[in-house]
């Protein structure tokens, strides 16, 4: 790109071509002069130069009728401001012209748009897209084209599809370049996406400059880039960066609407160089005019450029030109050519090229027919109200690939991103849809979805801060002073090393120690983190809300918590009613009831049975004996656990904490000790606590002195710490609580540091699978009894232990009665044989009798036998017993 260099604006005349275009249709038509001033070398000016002129031959074509017709006067600014200043100021002093097509470029329309103040000369637009056009300041300018700010939305929805946390804008250091930023940064932050960095390239950057901007973005963590720039430095940034290797795997490009709206037109090396680039370009949706016109453009377009490639295509840009022609063509015939003299300037003193310059008399007139202007173009709704184009556009999201490029969706503000254009209405956003998108084909030629972020492999190291606990078990830091490196160690620096082990890429870090020296508390440390001093900040440190107001936190690698350790007494048991506390009151009553219960059913058997012997010891039937036997055993097994139970509560020691309550503790006036340096000292306060019964502590040892020495009765610590106390001092002391609820140890980074997730998701990995429990034992022993002093309950045995055998014999003794029953039924049934005689009666009466008799005899000699066996296992029983 060249730029005119000298003190003084000379008048550059380009060469160009006055066209009349009407003069064989209309021979007797006003020419209306117009000037274009379009940059002629650049993709957007080869193709808005074939547009503006096969649409002034279509409208006269289809206007034979009209009284005046357009005469183009095209220069070339060749991409100066001060060249193209002078081809506007060459055609209103030469040509008298009363609107001027362009200029192409933002920068360009800043002065000319003066010019078209001073001269009343409409400057209509259609490639100028800078927001900043259009300011009160320019009310002769008109932007026949949506500035770029219409396009943020729908790059924003794109960089929150695929979850993107952070990116980097590049553009160049121009009026282009620049006015999109603050809407773009806007859009953004609406999603709660950074903007860490801005990459700003000169408008006359070479290639050893944009070499070395890459080469800082390299060195970056972010590897999402935003490119907003000319085509022409477009095409030479990515060039350079596909050499750098920076178009490989892992690389996520965007790029606006400018480069991507004419992707035709690029070289085919820089579109090679492009691929897996995503683009955001302008949608109009196809017709069958729409194509006839794009081939007759196709074939004017070649015979412009002959050294152009076939494959060129009427962009979005040739049809705003085309439309915009067609506006000026009906506005000019609404306002006729002038015949009166235009007005002389005022007399500018010193002037040497302005003097002869004229205010139009009908400039104000065809600015206001341009503006009220409204038609259906091939660009879609054309509507130039507020001197700029206004609609609701369709955005189509293109992915470069091979030799050009692909679509993979589209975006409205209706209906956000979606594969097909959509009429429901129904928008999905987020990472949701993106799901509703073609796959992409991303820079490496990866289908896997960039991660937007990692650490480079060029430049610093991740700086990772250590802080030394007085409690050496989680953390503790050494300086060789030789090395001047430091080593680190405990179950937090384990921890932290298996997370980097198991994050999805190689990560490069150095330990930082921070200075203790002068007793800085934990909050200074993550503070550090702020102030970008540490990227990381690995230490015991607590999860709180005021330190979460500066920093993220990963999620908690230990318990959450804060308890408190007191010693615990001794209960002696000196109850003269001990003897009844093996059983529970429910076992006694139930113990007691199936006894009577079991007597009674056994003197009802027998009864029943017609037993001589029913109010003796000895039992002669066979289901009182079955009830007994299974009574007999729940005696037993009750027995046995009694005795048990009884030893336990003899020789068992029981042991309860001397304080159960904090509360009690603040009411009472008791000192209490904290750790060094900890905010359970400011939680302490807020309960109520008197500062000067708040004594602080460095080590657990000094813990365990104070509270064995009574200068304090308890310590209130986080529950990782307490585990740690407990064991190693298990005898003598219990935790009470959790007190208070904290959220646990935690690694610190800084705000929307997207390895903050990465590192989470690691640390949920550890601490769910055996790795933090081999840690622990590693740092903890936790074959300890830090549980000696707490109390299980009494230990008293219930009546729901002994269930299911109360059950059995409830069930045995219930039913034998019945069946007893039932078997007396039946021998009265056996011995009554039916209605007979009297005689049959008696005789059957007195044989009955006598075999009674010796039934008798019999059982009295069984029953003896019976009485000596009974004898025998009773003795037993007794010693068993």
């Amino acid at each position: 790109m060249k730029r005119a260099r000298g003190g003084a604006i000379v008048l550059f005349l380009l060469l160009a071509v006055d066209f009349g275009i009407a003069q064989n249709t209309i021979g007797k038509a006003d020419g209306f002069h117009v000037g274009v001033i379009l940059d002629l070398g650049s993709p957007v000016g080869k193709v808005a130069r074939t547009s503006v002129l096969l649409a002034v031959q279509d409208f006269y074509a289809a206007h034979r009728n009209y009284s005046t017709k357009l005469v183009l006067h095209v220069r070339d600014s060749m991409g100066s401001d001060i060249k193209a200043a002078s081809a506007a100021i060459e055609l209103l002093e030469n040509y008298k012209v009363q609107a001027i097509i362009g200029p192409q470029k933002s920068s360009e329309v800043v002065f000319i748009s003066k010019l078209g103040n001073i001269t009343q000369v409409p400057i209509v637009s259609f490639t100028a897209t800078s927001p900043s056009l259009t300011c009160d300041s320019m009310p002769y300018f008109v932007q026949a084209t949506p500035d770029d700010s219409a396009q943020v939305n729908s790059i924003a929805s794109l960089v929150q599809a695929y979850g993107w946390r952070e990116v980097v804008a590049v553009y160049d250091d121009t009026d282009y370049g620049r006015g999109i930023v603050p809407y773009l940064t806007d859009a953004l932050q609406k999603i709660d996406v950074r903007v860490p960095y801005r990459s700003v390239i000169p408008s006359s950057a070479t290639s050893e400059t944009i070499i070395k901007k890459l080469i800082e973005l390299m060195a970056m963590q972010t590897r999402v880039f935003i490119v907003h720039m000319s085509s022409t430095m477009t095409s030479l940034l990515f060039m350079k960066a596909k050499e750098l290797g920076m178009m490989n795997q892992g690389f996520a490009w965007i790029t606006t609407s400018g480069v991507a709206n004419i992707m035709d037109t690029l070289n085919p090396r820089v579109i090679k160089a492009m691929n897996g680039v995503l683009g955001v370009r302008y949608h109009v949706s196809r017709s069958q005019e729409l194509d006839n016109l794009s081939k007759r453009w196709n074939k004017m377009y070649l015979q412009d450029n002959p050294d152009e490639s076939p494959s060129n295509k009427l962009s979005i840009v040739g049809l705003w030109g085309y439309d915009t022609i067609w506006a000026l063509a009906r506005a000019a015939e609404k306002v006729g050519v002038s015949n009166t003299t235009n007005k002389p300037l005022l007399s500018i003193k010193n002037s040497t090229c302005l003097e002869s310059m004229t205010i139009s008399t009908k400039g104000h007139e065809l600015l206001k027919t341009i503006v009220q202007n409204k038609f259906k173009g091939f660009s879609g709704e054309f509507d130039l109200t507020y001197r700029q184009q206004h609609k609701a556009y369709v955005f189509q999201i293109i992915n470069v690939v091979g030799r050009g490029w692909r679509e993979i969706g589209f975006w409205t503000m209706k209906s956000g991103l979606s594969r097909q254009l959509k009429q429901d209405g129904f928008k999905k956003t987020g990472q949701q849809s993106m799901h509703d998108l073609n796959p992409v084909i991303w820079p490496g030629e990866s289908t896997k979805i960039p991660m937007g972020w990692e650490i480079p492999a060029v430049g610093k190291k991740l700086r990772v801060g250590v802080r030394s606990s007085k409690i050496p078990e989680f953390i503790k830091t050494y300086k060789d002073p030789v090395k001047n490196a430091t080593t680190v160690s405990g179950l937090t620096v384990d921890i932290f090393e298996e997370a980097v082990k198991r994050l999805p890429f190689p990560l490069s870090y150095e330990y930082l120690e921070f200075d203790t020296t002068d007793t800085r508390s934990y909050n200074d440390f993550v503070y550090h983190v702020y102030l970008q001093e540490y990227d990381i900040a690995v230490a015991d440190i607590t999860i709180r809300y005021n330190r979460s107001l500066y920093v993220d936190f990963t999620v908690p690698y230990t318990e959450s918590g804060v308890g408190m350790i007191v010693p615990v007494k001794e209960n002696v048991m000196k109850d003269v009613w001990l003897f009844l506390k093996p059983l529970s009151t429910e076992m006694w009553i139930g113990s007691i009831i199936l006894f009577m219960y079991t007597g009674v059913v056994v003197w009802l058997l027998e009864y029943l049975n017609g037993s001589e012997h029913v109010h003796e010891e000895k039992l002669e039937c066979f289901l009182p004996r079955i009830v007994l036997r299974v009574w007999m055993v729940v005696l037993l097994v009750l027995a046995a656990s009694y005795t048990a139970s009884f030893a336990s509560m003899l020789t068992v020691h029981k042991l309860s904490p001397t304080v159960n309550d904090v509360q009690e503790l603040q009411k009472n006036g008791e000192y209490v000790g904290f750790h060094q340096g900890s905010y359970i000292e400011g939680l302490l306060v807020e309960i109520g606590f008197d500062t000067s019964k708040l004594k602080s502590y460095a080590t657990l040892e000094d813990f365990y002195s104070a509270l064995s020495n009574g200068s304090i009765v308890a310590v209130v610590l986080d529950i990782p710490y307490i585990k740690l106390f407990l064991a190693k001092y298990n005898k003598g002391y219990a935790m009470v609580g959790p007190i208070y609820k904290s959220a646990g140890f935690a690694f610190a980074l800084p705000k929307n540091s997207p390895l903050c997730v990465e590192m989470s998701r690691a640390i949920l990995n550890i601490t769910g699978g055996d790795i933090i429990i081999h840690f622990e034992k590693k740092w903890i022993d936790q074959n300890s009894h830090e549980n000696d002093g707490t109390l299980d309950g009494s230990g008293a045995i219930t009546f729901e232990s002994f269930g299911g055998l109360f059950l059995l014999t409830g069930v045995v003794t219930t039913c034998s009665p019945f069946v007893a029953m039932l078997m007396n039924r039946y021998k009265e049934d056996q011995q009554d044989p039916g209605n007979k005689g009297d005689d049959q009666n008696e005789f059957g009466h007195k044989q009955v009798k006598k075999r009674r008799h010796v039934k008798n005899k019999e059982m009295k000699t069984e029953n003896e036998l019976r009485e000596i066996n009974n004898t025998v296992s009773a003795s037993q029983f007794e010693q068993k017993w």
